[in-house]
């Protein structure tokens, strides 16, 4: 008897499951993302396509945890936790990454880099524990990562960032505004996931939908990020 094989089996998913439908479009949203930004990254000089590769990065990564976590959402009926976190470890990194590699020909150095980096893993480690191990005290793990999470959108809108940004040219300076408003908005969403889906005096948001508020904010987020990287690229290709 010829069985499907377990890579090609689909789970049934209800009419009114908004969390299944949102991991699937994120995921096939996120993967032909990266397919354009992928097969798009020979027609910029070499000087940008660094930028369009780490875009891409960004959201293939994202897409293949996408996919796990579709699965794990379908067999399970919980939020895979682990996986989401495991994408986030790797790709708000490089996010980070994006704003040193934009404002490097303005002399931007490796130690802003490292900074957000460095920073963005203090957000994703504490968030990680107030969520998944000690949920007891997610309040101090998610006032831990907040202010981890304000130092980067300091750096940014007000710090060494924004005076590089300042000096690199009107095109450069449109980009990074762009890129932190995805910083100080877009990534406000998932502050409000972590409040819905933990203890205490978050209760007052479990009615809303933990995975579907981060679903929408990494499919966003992440090809907004690498939409705007795109345009600038396009841009000074024009120049």
């Amino acid at each position: 008897m010829n069985t499907i094989p377990n890579f090609l089996a689909i789970g049934k998913m209800a009419t009114n499951d908004y969390v299944g439908f949102t991991f699937f479009v994120g995921c096939m949203a996120m993967m032909a993302a990266s397919v354009f930004f992928f097969f798009s990254m020979n027609t910029f000089d070499k000087k940008w396509r660094t930028s369009i590769l780490v875009s891409g990065l960004i959201t293939f990564i994202a897409a293949v945890h996408y996919w796990y976590m579709r699965d794990y959402w379908s067999t399970y009926g919980e939020s895979p936790t682990f996986f989401r976190y495991v994408d986030w470890i790797l790709t708000v990194p490089l996010m980070c990454v994006e704003f040193y590699l934009i404002l490097k020909a303005a002399g931007a150095k490796k130690s802003l880099m490292w900074r957000m980096i460095s920073l963005s893993i203090v957000m994703l480690v504490t968030g990680y524990i107030g969520e998944a191990v000690n949920r007891d005290n997610a309040q101090i793990w998610g006032l831990i990562s907040g202010i981890a999470y304000f130092a980067i959108a300091y750096d940014i809108w007000f710090g060494n960032a924004k005076k590089l940004a300042l000096t690199a040219g009107d095109s450069i300076l449109t980009a990074h505004k762009a890129l932190c408003w995805f910083v100080l908005v877009g990534w406000a969403i998932y502050p409000l996931g972590y409040m819905a889906g933990t203890p205490g005096w978050y209760d007052g948001l479990n009615g809303l939908s933990m995975d579907v508020i981060y679903n929408v904010g990494d499919a966003i987020n992440k090809i907004g990020f690498g939409l705007v990287i795109y345009n600038l690229a396009v841009q000074k290709q024009s120049e």
